[in-house]
């Protein structure tokens, strides 16, 4: 799911805020204080940079979850999918149309 405000940032200042957060967060009373703090620096939201970093943590290992590139594939996959199974109810419908049309040819 790509939302604007993450289009709105390249991958390299989403990339710089995220590891500036994780090197940072000691120097603050909480990851929050510091995700709020750094946000502010680069003009987006804490919640924006919150999603950016728990996304990040998840892609390295540090944090239980599906790591973007799996989910990426798996979305990839899943339209994969129903566009074969749109193809296969075509296919059923011309199908049937078909033996329709033999059974009406001979019938006549």
């Amino acid at each position: 799911m790509t939302s604007k405000t993450t289009n709105k940032f390249s991958p390299e200042v989403r990339t710089r805020a995220v590891r500036m957060v994780l090197e940072h967060e000691k120097d603050h009373p909480s990851r929050w204080s510091a995700i709020v703090s750094i946000a502010a620096k680069i003009g987006c939201s804490g919640q924006t940079l919150n999603e950016w970093v728990k996304k990040a943590e998840v892609d390295s290992g540090m944090r239980g979850g599906v790591p973007s590139d799996v989910a990426e594939r798996m979305k990839a996959l899943e339209r994969e999918n129903r566009e074969l199974r749109q193809a296969n109810e075509i296919l059923r419908k011309a199908s049937a149309y078909f033996a329709m049309a033999e059974l009406d040819r001979r019938a006549k």
